[in-house]
């Protein structure tokens, strides 16, 4: 038995003496860092009045009273060092390692960038948006989740100066620490930092509240702590007479959380102070339920004012059970009860077992390195970044999603970059300079030419990282290349910036059309000699909401010339009956006449097939009596047609496919429109389409307009049909050539 002991004492040592080198080495290093940063900071002052090397001190202090490592104290005088040095980075780097210097590069930044932001002039209507600029700065930053601790204590220590001092706190410092520190700090659990920003900025934001409230706590103060300590020697008396070890303190009331219950409730000062607060702190979890029922057998229970964190903790890990009893007096009190390891997560939150794992196997806190080691550590930042996540969605108003893997998605789908004005600009990870320049303005991004990144030009393709500076070089007119939206190149991963490069192609393919258009009308106007004719009015007359409207459709070819024709020529009259029997032919054996069109009625009519619909059998047709040119033969569903029955319904006469004259079938011209992506040999596969089927072929027309996918192309082919459903199966065929998107008859 003695020899285990022995064995288990000399395997031991080696890990005691490695925490206590690692402690010694700390402390030495904290010490040598502010002996570096002693001549560089005294009697400096920073941009809010403060002595350098004092802020420095009060910095490390801060984060010492929330079990911040030595080594991360010592950050504190370094990152304010590096502001008086010609190259910190280098000098950190060498003196102190890359870690130190990699907190000092990012800490440095994200403070002159907040400095930036401070001295702009904002307006009353841009509060919310500077506020949501500091959240973000932060967010950019919290990889390193030192920094995000080190803003922290920094803040604090600069609201303590403001008030020792008694100079102003400037209000958008007071409001910006209201608003986006104390939330931090209440996500991360770290409460004394909360409190106290929450505290002094309420001083600093609503003096008049703050001095009232701090009044009338001080005019209650003496009958207040006495029954405080009233109750809280007798609580004490009875659980150690229970055989319960326990340490039993008054809570501190802060006046900023007296204020928010005094305004939410509705209540007045002295029904605050009826719930006193008392706070347990035992060994372990089965001696809180045990405290709890003691205080339950000693005292009367509030109705529904029981709260168990420890079997449901709050999201940002908060644990301890709440119970509200009634004293002797019948007066509240609240009762917390938690172990020694609760309330240090509840007065540090994070940082109570936060460990910095540092170049070489080290240990901190008594936790040997290792594997368990690195497990603990990265535990810890993935419950930190979880926090951070719902912090950031608070200000969204968005539900927090908890589970696996939430709190590292937001930083890795996203990075924060900023403009040379420090304003902040959120983009998709491996976002590159194009997608900046389109986030902050979409005419920007048309006229992008060049970028530089941190003051360093960068190819257009360069893919950003959180916390680099971006400027854009642009020129004074112009527009996106084509290039752009090749994926191989890499030039955009925005899809928000890809749909705007589209949509500029898009509209510039759209503003050719309307000008082929415009020039179509406009010819037909000086033939017709209406060039007077204003383009809007006639654009409505025919039943479009503008003059570009109707040159659009004309462009691509979806609305004849026919219809402006037909609105611009007054009506024909009808026929007499001698120009009707003029018309008429002989039968000629009761053969149909040309065309293989019979009119219903009337013998002989002389007929012909309308151009703009070309009608072909079996298509359901309906005639239309002209002056001098016999019944034009139109499709039953032609909107020529249609318009002209609506203005002239008495010309309209019934009419039928006839029998041909001869053994050999008839022929019908008919029109075909096809729209593809254009490629070479396109037209030639087509046409090999229609030969293959014996159709003939007897007019191409084709049209090209170059767009953002590289070019479209409408065909118009003029074929000939014995019967228009042997033409719906060959325009199936055609529609399956390659690049074909649309085939089918005008």
């Amino acid at each position: 038995m003695k020899t285990g002991v022995l064995e288990a004492q000399a395997s031991a040592a080696p890990i005691v003496q490695l925490v206590d080198e690692h402690v010694v080495d700390e402390a030495a290093q904290l010490a040598r860092a502010r002996a570096f940063a002693e001549p560089l900071l005294s009697g400096q002052p920073l941009d809010t009045g403060e002595d350098a090397l004092a802020h420095a001190d009060g910095v490390a202090a801060v984060l010492e009273h929330i079990g911040a490592a030595p080594s991360m104290r010592a950050a504190a005088y370094l990152v304010y060092a590096g502001d008086f040095l010609n190259k910190p980075e280098e000098v950190v780097a060498k003196a102190f390692g890359a870690s130190h210097a990699s907190l000092v590069s990012n800490t440095r930044k994200l403070v002159q960038i907040q400095r930036a932001a401070r001295e702009a002039k904002v307006g009353e209507d841009q509060r919310a948006q500077q506020t949501e600029r500091v959240r973000k700065m932060l967010l950019a930053f919290s990889r390193d989740l030192r920094v995000v601790l080190l803003r922290l204590a920094s803040r604090l220590q600069t609201l303590r100066w403001f008030a020792a001092s008694k100079q102003p706190c400037p209000q958008v410092l007071a409001r910006e620490s209201m608003q986006v520190f104390a939330p931090l700090a209440n996500r991360l659990g770290i409460w004394q930092i909360k409190w106290e920003v929450e505290d002094l900025s309420f001083r600093f934001l609503q003096p008049d509240d703050y001095r009232r409230v701090a009044r009338l706590l001080d005019e209650t103060r003496v009958e207040r702590e006495e029954r405080v300590e009233a109750f809280r020697a007798q609580l004490s008396r009875q659980l150690q007479a229970h055989g319960l070890k326990a340490q039993v303190q008054g809570r501190p009331k802060h006046l900023y959380s007296i204020w928010k219950k005094m305004q939410g409730k509705d209540l007045d000062f002295p029904r605050i102070f009826d719930v006193r607060a008392m706070r347990v702190i035992v060994d372990n979890v089965p001696d809180c339920y045990a405290v709890l029922s003691r205080v339950h057998e000693l005292y009367r229970a509030v109705p529904g004012e029981f709260d168990d964190y420890i079997a449901r903790p709050k999201p940002n890990g908060y644990q301890s059970l709440h119970t509200v009893v009634l004293d002797e007096d019948d007066r509240a009190v609240e009762v917390q009860i938690r172990t020694r390891a609760m309330h240090d997560h509840a007065e540090h939150g994070v940082a109570a077992h936060w460990a910095y794992k540092e170049a070489g196997v080290k240990g901190y806190a008594g936790v040997a390195a290792g594997g368990d080691f690195d497990a603990q550590v990265a535990e810890a930042r993935k419950a930190v970044l979880r926090q951070l996540l719902a912090w950031e969605r608070d200000f969204a108003g968005q539900e927090v999603q908890q589970g696996a893997g939430a709190g590292d998605a937001v930083f890795d789908d996203r990075i924060y970059v900023f403009t040379p004005d420090a304003a902040v600009v959120e983009l998709p990870a491996g976002a590159t300079p194009i997608d900046f320049a389109y986030a902050v303005h979409t005419d920007l991004g048309h006229r992008c030419r060049g970028a530089k990144v941190d003051g360093v030009m960068v190819p257009l393709n360069t893919s950003l990282k959180s916390g680099q500076t971006v400027e854009v070089t642009t020129v004074k007119e112009g527009g996106p290349s084509l290039d752009w939206l090749n994926p191989e190149l890499n030039y955009l991963r925005s899809t928000r910036s890809r749909s705007k490069v589209r949509a500029w192609f898009n509209a510039l393919a759209l503003s050719d059309t309307i000008a082929r258009g415009r020039e179509a009308v406009e010819k037909l106007l000086q033939r017709e000699g209406r060039t007077a004719i204003k383009l809007d009015d006639l654009a409505t007359q025919l039943g479009f909401r503008n003059a570009d409207a109707l040159f659009e459709v004309v462009g691509k070819d979806e609305f004849s010339l026919r219809h402006i024709e037909l609105l611009l020529r007054p009506a024909e009259p009808l026929p007499t009956p001698d120009e009707v029997i003029a018309l008429k032919r002989p039968s000629g054996g009761g053969e149909s006449p040309k065309g293989g069109v019979l009119v219903v009625g009337v013998e002989s009519l002389m007929t012909s097939l309308a151009r703009c619909c070309r009608p072909a059998p079996p298509d359901t047709i309906s005639g239309y009596v002209t002056r001098g040119k016999g019944v034009a033969i139109h499709r039953a569903d032609c909107s020529n047609f249609r318009e002209m029955a609506a203005r002239s319904p008495e010309r309209i006469i019934a009419v039928t496919w006839g029998a041909p004259r001869s053994d050999k079938a008839a022929l019908y011209p008919v029109d075909v429109m096809v729209e593809a992506a254009d490629r070479q040999g396109l037209l030639r596969d087509i046409s090999e389409v229609f030969a293959k089927e014996k159709m003939n072929v007897t007019g191409v027309k084709t049209q090209t307009v170059r767009d953002a996918q590289g070019g479209t192309a409408w065909m118009t082919f003029t074929v000939e049909v014995a019967d228009s459903a042997r033409l719906a199966q060959v325009l199936q065929l055609v529609a399956r050539v390659s690049g074909v998107r649309a085939a089918r008859r005008k």
